[in-house]
């Protein structure tokens, strides 16, 4: 069924439809590739309707994206200090997203967006045990003492973890690089683990969860996800 333009862009949650005319008086709008008109109505089942050149969802669809999110950014939708929070990062996207776990201030790399609650519990919950693996540099060298002490932590702040995969990549005496594979993420997890054993980390970045990859995404951009990388997350949200 036909509706106008600035309804079915309000009704897709992009933004007012005071401000889905302006959108449209902008050139901002397409419907299946000509330049849309204010007044104009269209079919969402039928016409190609897209804003900024992405296609319009409908208002039920879902929208998952990856961010690489930035050091200096806090994960959260508002900050009571003032901040910069990811919400800024991904405002672009015409909805309310929401973080699915977190990457502590001065942490970087992979971050899932998405509206949907059941995607985003079964990402974080445990019983799913989704690995997420992270490059993180340290201050001077490792030893091979300092390595087996790291991964026979059983517990960070008194709470029992899967033992953390740890994999030295390069020691150097100024500062070595270690691949860390850990279930929970807990607060703070693998800076925790490193202060165990002496080791100071200066640069933390999540590189993948599960079957999800950063890749080159740039720092502070965003994408959506693919078919294959959400056909991974329907598979999370099963029986068990």
């Amino acid at each position: 069924m036909k509706e106008r333009l600035q309804k079915l862009i309000s009704g897709a949650g992009i933004c007012s439809r005071r401000a889905a005319e302006a959108m449209i008086l902008a050139g901002r709008v397409t419907v299946n590739g000509e330049r849309a008109s204010l007044g104009m109505a269209a079919d969402p089942d039928t016409d190609e309707i897209s804003v900024d050149g992405r296609p319009l969802r409908s208002p039920g669809a879902r929208m998952y994206i990856m961010l690489n999110k930035p050091r200096g950014y806090v994960t959260t939708l508002s900050d009571e200090r003032g901040r910069r929070t990811v919400a800024g990062l991904v405002a672009d996207a015409g909805r309310r997203l929401y973080p699915v776990g977190r990457l502590d201030l001065m942490s970087e790399g992979l971050l899932i967006m998405t509206d949907d609650g059941e995607a985003a519990n079964a990402l974080m919950h445990p019983a799913r045990e989704v690995d997420k693996t992270y490059l993180v540099t340290v201050r001077g060298g490792v030893s091979r003492r300092q390595l087996a002490a790291m991964e026979s932590v059983r517990a960070v702040d008194g709470k029992p973890i899967a033992p953390p995969q740890i994999r030295l990549l390069r020691s150097e005496a100024g500062e070595s690089r270690l691949r860390f594979v850990i279930h929970e993420g807990r607060n703070r997890e693998i800076r925790r683990i490193c202060a165990s054993v002496g080791l100071s980390v200066t640069r933390l970045v999540r590189t993948a969860e599960g079957e999800l990859r950063l890749g080159r995404l740039r720092s502070g951009c965003w994408r959506e996800l693919t078919d294959a990388e959400l056909a991974y997350i329907r598979s999370l949200t099963g029986p068990g």
